[in-house]
């Protein structure tokens, strides 16, 4: 009687066994389970200027930002090959104390390797790639910055909506700037976040929406707006996209993805600029920065390439002070005007390596 209750016990073992390995030959990395273990996290909030955290029991406790960029991630974790880097990267940073890191969430374009090869179109591998990244980030507790466009012609950017525009037919100008303001482009980015905000997590089963491993959502990178220098069609379109994220997603913090220039409008602060150009392209960190949606401020500092002169160069370490100071919203009337943390996101590499000489 022992032995036959081991056999009908073995059989039915023995079946999902040869059912599983029939499966991996016939379908390998095309099939993927959910993670049902992962690392407990909580969502990151704000209160005034302080980032926080809320526990189950409804208590507050500060988070504090210690970070760096990596763009790359999701690039390198498209390919089963190239993942490791992605996870080295990520467990590095967490021995080091790190929190957040802040990468790309967009690739556009006819690529082979691009996440959104046409409006609304995502190739799933490239997907499970931005998969595994917040997945191998939440295993390590670090937290992500996930930008959701490019102002740059790298990977896509605002440039490629405006292509495709204009191979669907739309009467749009020429100008990359149509990005901000025509309403077809501004759908097809609209689409572009929803799908993203939805996408349900092929490895964990948890949509990015429900994912605290999910520090904020950055509108876009660095962006400029050189036909309207006066900021108003910049700033419209950040007021409603951010308004839009939030209506799909409360329990994320949203960002804009300054480099944190003054605009025309704010002339007691644009002797911190990096030259009169940069007054110019649609920009202003107050005005931008105020905006209700937008969480916390950014500024990404490129003092290196902004001020080309040797000579000026000398003086980077202090004009990287300075605009540290002047970005500082602890400092008198800013925190008066919106009471929002911020961030330092870059920092040019010849800066750092001057200012480490010096010190």
């Amino acid at each position: 009687m022992e032995d036959l209750w081991r056999e009908r016990k073995a059989y039915p073992l023995l079946g999902l066994m040869s059912i599983g390995v029939i499966l991996y030959l016939n379908f390998g990395d095309k099939l993927s389970f959910p993670i049902l273990w992962q690392p407990k996290m909580s969502f990151v909030g704000t209160n005034s200027t302080r980032f926080v955290i809320n526990d189950d029991n409804g208590e507050q406790s500060i988070f504090y930002v210690n970070g760096w960029n990596s763009y790359w991630l999701m690039e390198e974790s498209v390919w089963s090959t190239s993942r490791y880097k992605v996870s080295e990267m990520l467990k590095r940073g967490s021995q080091m104390g790190m929190t957040v890191c802040r990468t790309w969430a967009f690739s556009d374009g006819d690529r082979h390797d691009s996440l959104q090869f046409a409006p609304g179109f995502f190739n799933e591998k490239v997907f499970q790639g931005l998969d595994f990244v917040i997945a191998e980030a939440r295993k390590h507790k670090i937290r992500l910055i996930l930008s959701l466009v490019n102002n740059l012609d790298a990977f896509g950017g605002k440039a490629q909506y405006v292509k495709w525009a204009q191979e669907a037919g739309v009467n749009v100008s020429s100008s990359t700037d149509s990005f901000f303001s025509h309403p077809t482009i501004k759908r097809y980015y609209k689409d572009y976040i929803k799908a993203i905000v939805a996408r349900k997590n092929s490895i964990t089963g948890r949509r990015y929406s429900e994912e605290p491993a999910v520090f904020a959502w950055e509108l876009i990178n660095e962006p400029r707006c050189t036909s309207s220098s006066s900021a108003p069609l910049l700033q419209t379109w950040i007021t409603e996209m951010a308004s839009f994220i939030k209506s799909l997603d409360q329990k994320h913090l949203v960002t804009v993805g300054l480099e944190g220039f003054y605009g025309p409008k704010t002339t007691e602060r644009s002797g911190v600029n990096p030259g009169e150009w940069a007054a110019l392209l649609g920009s202003d960190f107050i005005q931008d920065s105020a905006i209700e949606n937008i969480d916390f401020a950014s500024v990404h500092a490129y003092p290196d390439s902004w001020i080309v002169d040797w000579f000026h160069q000398i003086l980077l370490p202090s004009f990287l002070i300075s605009m540290t100071s002047y970005h500082d919203p602890l400092a008198g009337s800013l925190v008066l005007i919106w009471k929002k943390k911020h961030i330092f996101f870059h920092v040019g590499w010849i800066t750092i390596y001057m200012m480490e000489r010096v010190c």
